[in-house]
């Protein structure tokens, strides 16, 4: 009972000297300024690890993040090249058609399937065949002229003859003044030459040579060739003359196949002709 009274007493002195001369406040203030080092330097590791680890943390996402970046930009720059080419194609795709000046011709676009590996032998291979309409001796053209005709078909695909090959000619004129001569390949991609011209005929270098009409395969008035050099000798009756082919047959890709507009009952014979000889081939 003694101890009760005393602790009473001990707290209703302290209660009022709190009151008057704050002196609870004033040792509370003391503890807190003796222990704060303390706590301060216990909390330290902890505060360092989550430190370490919001650190880790963030430069994981940033690497994560970094490369997902990296992932869309690629993605970005080969969906770019790849409108860049569909964009070189199309405007390709325009040039090829108007190409054709006769809007009452028909005409299909085709693309190179592959080149024939023969350097003696200037073949190429097109995605179109006999399904498509083609014929054996079809001309075919790219953006800028004549590129060869058709030699074989079938159902889904033909091969197409390039004027270069050794055996390949056509009926020519000169688009200055009409001279006509038939222009052979010399088995080079970029050379043909003029066959059995008389050494006085009218044609100069850089003349353009386009197609005459003659033979009812090629229609008239496409070009063909260009005129390079011409070297004539008194004591020969003809010149010789070199041309240079106005396609581009080391780098096409693309060309159309025409249906000139020939009587039909040559058509006719020639698809039938065709399709004749081509049985016996097979057989």
């Amino acid at each position: 009972m003694g101890h009760l009274m005393l602790a009473i007493s001990i707290s209703l002195a302290l209660i009022w000297a709190d009151g008057r001369y704050a002196i609870v406040e004033y040792a509370r203030s003391t503890l807190h300024a003796v222990l704060s080092p303390v706590q301060l330097f216990v909390n330290t590791p902890f505060e360092l690890a989550d430190w370490l680890d919001e650190g880790t943390t963030s430069r994981s996402e940033l690497l994560q993040e970094n490369a997902l970046l990296r992932d869309k930009v690629m993605i970005l720059e080969s969906q770019l090249q790849r409108s860049v080419a569909l964009e070189t194609e199309n405007i390709q795709l325009r040039n090829l058609l108007g190409a054709v000046k006769r809007s009452d011709e028909k005409r299909l676009v085709a693309e190179v399937l592959s080149v024939d590996s023969d350097p003696f032998s200037h073949l190429v291979t097109l995605n179109r065949g006999r399904l498509n309409g083609v014929f054996k001796g079809q001309p075919v053209l790219d953006s800028r002229g004549v590129i060869g005709q058709v030699v074989h078909t079938s159902e889904l695909v033909c091969q197409v003859l390039l004027l270069t090959d050794r055996v390949h000619s056509i009926p020519v004129r000169v688009s200055r003044n009409g001279v006509r001569a038939i222009a052979v390949g010399t088995g080079k991609l970029d050379e043909m030459v003029l066959q059995h011209v008389p050494d006085t005929a009218d044609i100069i270098v850089g003349d353009i040579l386009i197609t005459s009409g003659l033979g009812q395969r090629f229609p008239d008035g496409y070009p063909v060739a260009e005129v390079v050099s011409i070297h004539r000798d008194p004591g020969k009756a003809f010149a010789d003359i070199v041309l240079r082919p106005i396609a581009q047959l080391e780098r096409i890709k693309q060309v159309l196949l025409l249906w000139p507009n020939i009587p039909s009952e040559l058509r006719a014979d020639e698809m039938n002709n065709a399709t004749a000889n081509e049985q016996e081939g097979e057989l």
